[in-house]
């Protein structure tokens, strides 16, 4: 059996290998541009839950481990290896709720529904990724379990996972080429032998000398609570629906007597949350609903009060660091009916995005993805009843619609895949237009363009075919590798000559940190020298890693 408090380490130890080990898991990454790299993306996600964990008694139940867990992850996920390995651990949360400790058969079945939600979560799930490594470990430990003690069972999925991950380049053609196995498989395996080696006689995995988790642990709804709170109590609970219950007509209900409202309606269960100053009036309306179950209600400026006491101080590891969000919580205003949170880095695409009319801003892009808490915090400040989300990256997308899952406010995640694509997408927002048709009329906006950049080759890698050596200025349209150049300003010409067709009529550059405005310009009028009547835009974008971003319409 796992206890609550061993299951707390294990956590702990888990978050402290993959830390120790994330840089070997980031050179798996097959392309070699500097990006937000899966190992640390898995790493800075589980490790958004070391503070809350570290304050749970011996005594705890495993229960409210795994709660605390789930619940950490999910806010602090990153990247889609991150969001997949918080959806694994939220499997955890749901497999281990009401019990105070957990054997092989509990532990198993709980990572089979993780990997369930991991795949419902993804839209078109790939094999050879940490899906097919989590899903066929999991699926062999349900059968296992039952003959295994717990450690037995966990020894046994590591094994599966490590053969599973052999097979992953036969699966997936890019690995293959690439002569590597998948990245986000591996980070899972470090972070399941960290676990296993808190559960066996072996202490707790330490971290490195000199590594620092960076890590939230505050809570959604912490920031912004002062003296003026109104609605003091936190409260929360779970319906048990009766046949034919609407989850939307009950928000509705809360919403009159309180705010920060969030019903999740999840097969014969609806997850309730709500501020309010009359707890016993949402409880009392929720009954109209069917039975209420596991009812928490906290006071939330007795929380604001005990955090700030405790801000920074942790009672096992030392190198473990807070972070927090900038954004105060605002409530909706009904009469707002549109607001627009872009993810972007650099000074000048900030202030671009804004003046095109963007409500916030969320530090982001390819060198690192944003947690889905950052995003929430980002949207709960605009008071808008429907904020757009420009996310502008793929692997940001998964991290921006579990933000939509547990806002108060409806997001509608704009899956745009560049900065260009964002930027086009902004400027085709119709204020007299529905949100449905605004969000088809931006979908449509973003595809149409063509956009590419100018960066770098972070290490040497055989890629697609082609061989690449770190330093190398390398040339991308969308995932595609196009070419490899020597100079930055003879790649860009390069790239934008390639965009530009007969029917080409606006370009826009992009120019990113390290670039000077004499340079740009220079670039400008070599592609005028081929293109003089295709109309030029040079932006100082000041982003980070980025040379360009070229865009085409």
């Amino acid at each position: 059996m796992i206890s609550g408090y061993q299951f707390r380490d294990m956590i702990i130890s888990g978050a402290n290998n993959i830390y120790n080990q994330k840089a070997d898991v980031d050179k798996l990454n097959v392309f070699p541009v500097p990006d937000g790299d899966t190992g640390s993306n898995m790493a800075m996600t589980i490790g958004y839950a070391i503070g809350e964990l570290e304050r749970l008694p011996d005594d705890v139940k495993i229960e409210k481990v795994a709660s605390v867990a789930s619940s950490a992850l999910l806010r602090g996920a990153r990247g889609n290896s991150g969001v997949i390995l918080s959806l694994l651990f939220r499997g955890f949360s749901r497999g281990m709720q009401g019990k105070d400790e957990a054997d092989s058969v509990c532990f198993a079945e709980s990572l089979q529904i993780g990997v369930d939600a991991a795949y419902k979560a993804v839209m078109k799930p790939t094999e050879g990724t940490i899906l097919t490594v989590a899903r066929i470990s999991a699926e062999k430990a349900v059968i296992k379990a039952p003959d295994a003690g717990v450690s037995e069972l966990i020894e046994y999925i590591i094994e599966v996972q490590k053969q599973t991950l052999e097979q992953t380049p036969d699966m997936l053609p890019i690995l293959k080429k690439a002569g590597v196995v998948d990245a986000g498989g591996k980070g899972l395996i470090i972070i399941l032998e960290g676990m296993l080696r808190a559960l066996g006689n072996k202490p707790v995995m330490q971290l490195a000398e000199g590594e620092v988790i960076v890590s939230g642990g505050t809570g959604v709804y912490a920031e912004g609570i002062g003296d003026d709170l109104t609605n003091e109590y936190c409260t929360e609970f779970l319906v048990i629906k009766n046949p034919d219950t609407d989850a939307a007509e009950l928000r509705n209900v809360l919403e009159s007597i309180g705010d920060s409202v969030l019903c999740v309606d999840d097969d014969d269960l609806i997850k309730c949350h709500v501020h309010t100053p009359n707890p016993d009036q949402a409880m009392k309306a929720a009954l109209a609903y069917g039975y209420l179950s596991k009812i928490k209600i906290e006071n939330m400026l007795e929380q604001y009060l005990r955090l700030k006491a405790d801000a920074g101080e942790s009672a096992h590891n030392e190198n473990y660091e807070v972070k927090t969000e900038s954004y105060d919580y605002v409530p909706v205003d009904q009469d707002v009916q549109f607001g627009f949170v872009a993810v972007s880095t650099g000074k000048g695409l900030k202030a671009l995005f804004c003046d095109l009319g963007a409500d916030r801003t969320v530090e982001g892009g390819q060198s690192m993805n944003p947690s889905t808490e950052e995003i929430l915090a980002a949207v709960h400040s605009v008071p808008a009843k429907n904020v757009f989300v420009f996310v502008n990256n793929k692997n940001i997308i998964l991290a921006a619609e579990q933000a939509a899952k547990i806002s108060d406010r409806k997001i509608t995640v704009i899956p745009t895949r560049s900065v260009p694509q964002g930027l086009s997408a902004m400027l085709a927002f119709d204020s007299t237009m529905s949100l449905e048709d605004n969000t088809i009329a931006m979908r449509e906006a973003a595809e149409a363009v063509k956009s590419g950049s100018i960066t770098w080759a972070a290490r040497d890698s055989d890629f697609d075919g082609k061989e690449i050596k770190e330093g190398q200025i390398l040339a991308l349209e969308g995932g595609r590798l196009l070419f490899t150049e020597t100079d930055i300003s003879k790649a860009a010409v390069r790239l934008c000559r390639r965009f530009i067709t007969r029917n080409t009529n606006f370009v826009t550059l992009i120019y990113g940190e390290g670039i000077s405005q004499t340079e740009a310009e220079s670039v400008v009028e070599q592609i005028k020298t081929r293109a003089k009547d295709v109309e030029i835009s040079l932006v100082d974008g000041g982003q980070p890693i980025y040379y360009y971003y070229i865009s085409a319409e």
